[in-house]
């Protein structure tokens, strides 16, 4: 059975103006995820600027989500690393504190080839063999990409390893990965203007950056694809297309960090290198919120 299906939130984790964490504005965005109907929580990805986190507060914000969302929806933790250990050690820790499963990102910087891909993946894996992972393919970000037949590997002999967020931004590349993996794959969108696409060639959902903003409307769009209404998911996607690409307009996640403060949820700032919205910027994000109606 697969993780969840559906909408899962890449969810910010929020900070005070001297950068440590908001755990209580944490504590909101989770409820109002699940009052959105948000089908599960990524805590810890990309999103949640877990690359400037130190250990310590990576495990406490997983902690802490596991508590406060209390089993209500899967929380998945972000626990990826470029140094296989790290990965392993922090994967085992979050799978301790009752995870439904794991994001594990391919290695950045260090560029591994394919078996060192695999012999990564299933490393992390067996660190916490009960816990079920999704691996992460999003090479614009890491300078390395996951091939299909890595893919194939790993999800047909290693036995928690049942997903793939898939970033690549290469639908044939997907459509390849889908092929050779048949069955044993849950295949996840990683991006947001590609949710219909990715789900028309047997995604189950998508793991979202706009679910952070627009948790109701990303929901509706994947459940309709669930459901086989893919016009009305068309419809969903082609009409949130300018929110998708202001939240893109800079580097995840600037854009929806903005957009939160923007709409009053008081996300707080970003940590360097990340620098705040350039104001060439502020205005297409805030008129993309006005049209997506999310703006008063």
């Amino acid at each position: 059975m697969a993780i969840f299906t559906g909408a899962g939130v890449a969810i910010v984790t929020p900070m005070f103006s001297d950068g440590t964490i908001n755990y209580d504005k944490l504590g909101e965005l989770l409820e109002f995820q699940i009052s959105g109907g948000t089908d599960a929580v990524i805590i810890c990805g990309t999103t949640g600027e877990t690359a400037t986190m130190t250990r310590e507060e990576h495990l406490e914000t997983i902690r802490f989500a596991v508590e406060t969302v209390n089993g209500r929806i899967p929380v998945i933790a972000g626990t990826g690393s470029n140094s296989t250990s790290t990965a392993a050690e922090v994967s085992k820790a979050a799978a301790s504190m009752g995870v439904d499963g794991l994001l594990l990102v391919t290695p950045f910087y260090n560029k591994a080839t394919q078996n060192g891909l695999i012999a990564h993946f299933t490393a992390v894996a067996e660190a916490a063999p009960k816990t079920p992972v999704i691996l992460y393919n999003v090479p614009s970000r890491t300078g390395c990409n996951l091939q299909s037949a890595a893919v194939a590997h790993l999800v047909k002999n290693v036995k928690n390893i049942v997903g793939l967020k898939a970033a690549s931004g290469n639908l044939s590349q997907i459509a390849d990965t889908v092929w050779a993996c048949g069955r044993d794959l849950d295949l996840y969108s990683g991006n947001d203007d590609q949710v219909v696409p990715i789900m028309s060639l047997g995604g189950i959902g998508v793991i979202s950056v706009l679910s952070n903003v627009a948790p109701r409307q990303t929901h509706e769009m994947a459940a309709r694809m669930l459901s086989g209404d893919v016009a009305g998911a068309a419809e969903i996607q082609i009409r949130m297309l300018p929110l998708i690409r202001a939240l893109f307009c800079e580097v995840n996640p600037i854009p929806v960090k903005a957009a939160l403060n923007m709409m009053g949820m008081e996300a707080g700032p970003l940590r360097l290198p990340l620098t705040e919205l350039e104001d060439a910027h502020k205005e297409q994000l805030r008129s993309a919120l006005l049209e997506a109606g999310l703006l008063q």
